[in-house]
This record gives structure tokens, sequence and C-alpha cells, in this order.
């Protein structure tokens, strides 16, 4: 029997993963002594294409980690792949980088849509689902979805931010909406509606879309026939260039409150002309590199000969460049402070416990997360269109 003992932990001895400086850690699916394998989904194709940039970028942000050495001793094999905004798409390509590629980890799928699609999967396997491009409430759950982690700020905190500005600048305006029929889109027109309290009513007209579309022009038509001072919506990038290009081919000069989701310049205003997003409102919490106040700022110098090296000819304006940037640095710092301790379950623990400050957040603003609150964002500016560029509302 003590034999038997004996080759037993023999045998569990040689199948533990040997690390740096030789300390033995629980073997984890994707994880050597020498890689750590991440996967993702990303709408490379599809409605929602433009987002791609964002794994161009992240992929491009961990090519750089791997050129400095890796982290801790281990090179990071992110593997992206195109889901095309598509929920069962997503699902088969999910369960591809789970059950053949063995990932790690998931790391910054995007869209509400798509990661709803595959957070009950992840969860029952204990999967860590990290810094997901989503921001509905329901990606914020730890007690429900404890390894479902969102990357950005919440839907709900931003629309609450618009709802404010209304009842502060134009209080007694009639008011039209218009988001998607998803989790974001709900969740940023049930904020939104929450946020202007007794004034809800004075909302003429809500309508959705379909992510499947081929335009919103119809909706739009439908709104500004109402006579609507105020125009709140919620889209993606394509979709917000084809509503700005009509509402101002109708004329109708509501003021306007774009989600942060649809108001990429690259992607969204510059498709739909620049002269059609004069004077509109959005959310912002990351640095914007066309304002001359971020000239000299050491994390915008950063940005930038990053962008230079790695996405050379890339669009240092772009957003969605910027985001992705931001994303695959605190993905990379929680796997620097795993250590040597790969585990899915620590990589929870690290994913959990962040207070961070990033290059190309806006000051004051910090990346945040607890064990019971997973936001983190915790506040977002206000900005307005003027000219070329975003101007931040102080």
């Amino acid at each position: 029997m003590k034999k038997l003992e004996v080759l037993l932990a023999l045998l569990g001895f040689l199948s533990m993963d040997w690390g740096v400086a030789g300390i033995a850690v629980a073997q984890t699916p994707g994880v050597t002594a020498t890689e750590i394998k991440l996967g993702q989904t990303k709408p490379y194709s599809g409605p929602a294409s433009a987002y791609g940039l964002q794994g161009k970028a992240e992929t491009a942000y961990f090519q750089m980690i791997n050129d400095n050495g890796g982290i801790n001793g281990r090179k990071v094999n992110l593997i992206s792949l195109d889901d095309a905004y598509s929920p069962p798409k997503t699902f088969e390509q999910t369960r591809r980088l789970v059950e053949q590629d063995e990932v790690a980890a998931i790391f910054g799928t995007l869209g509400s849509p798509t990661n709803s699609a595959i957070k009950k999967y992840l969860n029952g396997r204990k999967i860590p689902q990290l810094f997901i491009v989503a921001g509905a409430s329901a990606f914020a759950d730890p007690e429900h979805f404890p390894w479902t982690i969102p990357g950005v700020w919440i839907y709900s905190d931003e629309a609450k931010l618009y709802a404010a500005d209304i009842l502060k600048n134009t209080p007694n305006a009639k008011i039209a909406i218009l988001y998607s029929n998803d989790d974001a889109g709900r969740d940023y027109a049930a904020a939104f509606k929450a946020g202007l309290g007794a004034k809800v009513s004075q909302i003429v007209s809500e309508l959705k879309y379909e992510s499947t579309d081929p335009t919103v022009d119809s909706q739009v038509v439908a709104l500004a026939a109402t006579g609507a001072d105020v125009f709140f919506y919620q889209a993606t990038p394509k979709f917000s260039a084809q509503i700005l290009r009509r509402k101002h081919l109708l004329g109708w000069n509501a003021k306007t409150y774009v989600a942060a989701t649809g108001s990429s310049l690259a992607s969204a205003l510059v498709p739909a002309g620049l002269e059609t997003a004069q004077g509109i409102n959005s959310g912002a919490y990351l640095k914007d590199p066309d304002d001359p106040r971020w000239a000299n700022d050491p994390g915008y110098k950063e940005y930038a000969a990053w962008m230079d090296k790695y996405l050379p000819g890339a669009n240092k304006s772009e957003g969605l460049y910027i985001s992705g940037f931001n994303n695959a640095q605190v993905m990379a710092k929680v796997l620097e402070q795993c250590g040597s301790d790969l585990s899915r379950e620590n990589i929870l623990k690290q994913a959990t416990n962040l207070d961070l400050e990033r290059p190309m957040l806006l000051p004051g603003i910090r990346y945040k997360i607890s064990p019971d609150d997973y936001r983190p964002i915790k506040n977002i500016r206000l900005q307005v269109f003027k000219g070329d560029r975003w101007w931040l509302v102080d």
C-alpha cells in the first residue's frame, strides 16, 4: 500500500507544471511553463465589424508583451476568432476555444447579445470570462455569474448621465429615444427613463431596432415626425452613422445624446459626415488623442509610441484602438499579479482585486473592481462634438 501511495504521489509531482523559479503550479488548460493561452471572439465581419479594431489592438498589445519577454516568463497566445456579431456563432467559436484550443480564459469578447450567449456556459465550467466589451448590468453580477467581469463602463450609469444633463439644461423638452432590442439597448433605455424620474412622461416616442436590420432610417423618420426637442439613441457604429445622416437630411435639430457605443470618430462620425455630428453629446472615460491638452501627456505618449510600432499607419484617434489598448493592459496586469499560480481560481481572484490607473484613462478615473462590485469604471464624463473632435464638458 505504501509503495502505491508513493507511486501516486510521484505521478502527481511529475504532472505538475513547473513555472518561474521552479515553483510548482496546478495544471491549468492553456498554461504551460512557456505559454498562457487566451481566447476571444470579435465581429471581424457582420453588422458590428467596426469593433474588430479592438481585437487588432489587443492582439498587437500582447505582441508587444511577448517581444519584451512575456509575463513572468510566459508568452501570451491570444486566439481571436470572428463571430460576425452572431450569438450562435459566438457560442460555437467559444466552445472551440474552450474544448479544442483549451484556453485558460476568455478575454475581451465583444457585445451584449454575444456575451449573453456564452455566459452560462462559461460560468458553469468555471472559466474566467474577463473584461468583456459589454456594459449591460447583467454582466456585473458577482452573485449569480462570478466568472463574468465587464471591461467597460456600465451602460446604465452612462444613460443616467444624459438624463441628468437633460433635467439640468432642457427640463421641459419633448424627448425621443431609439435603442437596440437586446440587453444593452434595454439597459440604456431603462436607466435613461429612471434618470428622468417624474419627467419620464416627456418621452413622446420610443422605438427599437434589431441588430440584423439593414437600416434604421424608418425609425429616425418616425421619431423626427414627433417634433421632439431632445433625441437619445444607442447604436453600434454602423447604425450610428445611419442615424446621424438621416437626422441631418431631415433637418431635425433636436439636441442629441449618443451612447458611447456609437460615438467612434473614425467608425461612426466620419462615415456619417462630420457636419451631421456638430453639437451631439456623448460619454467619455478615455483621453481623446485629438485634444491638444494631452499632446505632452506621458500616458498619451506611451499609447502613441505603441501605435507607431505595432499598428503603423493606423488612426491614433480611433477610440476602438484606445479601448483595446486599455483592455489588454488590464488583462496583462491580472496575469502579472497571478505570478506562478495561473489556476483559473487565482486568475479570477486577481481580476476581482484591481485598483489601477491606466495611461489613457481620463484624470480622476480609475479602473477598480472588487469581489462585490464588478463595475470597472465608476464615473464617466460628458463630451460634445464640435468641429472635427470631441470636447470635454468641464
